[in-house]
């Protein structure tokens, strides 16, 4: 939607296939745009004259159409908007299980929420580490007796466990989970006690709702 002279313009799907082209293709001519929408020049010269007069695309005698103003502007914002995301804005509820679950309900819990890590916490909900499909995976095969055991003989432990804050950015979460090759990050807040280290768990951010932040993104354009 756009104002133009006190009026909104609403643009239509063409046009905004005229500017992904432009985007995409800068400088390009108006027959060449015509071509890749399979239309002729004199259907689009209307939609390419509005663009032009809304500031979403220029044009330049013998050189061809390329980005405007406005484009470039809202461009701009979004990329800023996407750096600015903070992990707090974004993250799911987390998958928790307490440190004297046993592995037969962990594995249970893990398959009937379909996530790739439990988060395990003490009983006053500050974090004690994480355990993962493969930990689960490693310690039953051909372990008889392991159903009955608690996870915390096999959870990798707090010090080891990487966290993010909500205030942290999603780029940032998004670095620590490719360098540490894992699915998700338990999102912590400073623990109630005060005490250095312990840290309460609110919530969960994964390579999903990352990429489901970026696809509702490009879904606005």
């Amino acid at each position: 939607m756009s104002e133009a002279e006190g009026f909104l313009i609403k643009l239509t799907s063409r046009q905004f296939e005229i500017i992904d082209i432009v985007k995409k293709h800068a400088p390009i001519t108006g027959d060449q745009i015509a071509e890749m929408l399979n239309l002729t020049r004199p259907t689009i010269r209307a939609d390419l004259s509005l663009l032009v007069m809304l500031d979403y695309i220029d044009a330049k005698p013998k050189v061809g159409y390329f980005l405007g103003k406005r484009s470039i502007s809202e461009n701009e914002d979004k990329k800023t908007g996407l750096l600015n995301t903070k992990v707090g804005d974004v993250h799911s509820v987390p998958v928790i299980v307490r440190e004297t679950t046993t592995i037969h309900d962990a594995v249970v819990s893990i398959f009937l929420e379909n996530v790739g890590h439990l988060i395990v916490t003490d009983e006053e909900g500050r974090l004690a580490g994480i355990v993962s499909r493969k930990d689960l995976l490693k310690v039953t095969l051909g372990n008889a007796t392991a159903s009955t055991m608690p996870v915390s003989f096999i959870m990798t432990r707090r010090p080891q466990v990487i966290t993010v804050s909500p205030e942290d950015s999603v780029l940032d979460a998004a670095r620590k989970i490719i360098a540490h090759q894992v699915d998700s990050l338990p999102v912590v807040v400073p623990a109630p006690s005060g005490v250095e280290g312990e840290c309460s768990v609110v919530g969960r951010i994964s390579k999903t709702n990352i990429i489901k932040m970026l696809l509702d993104t490009i879904a606005e354009e």
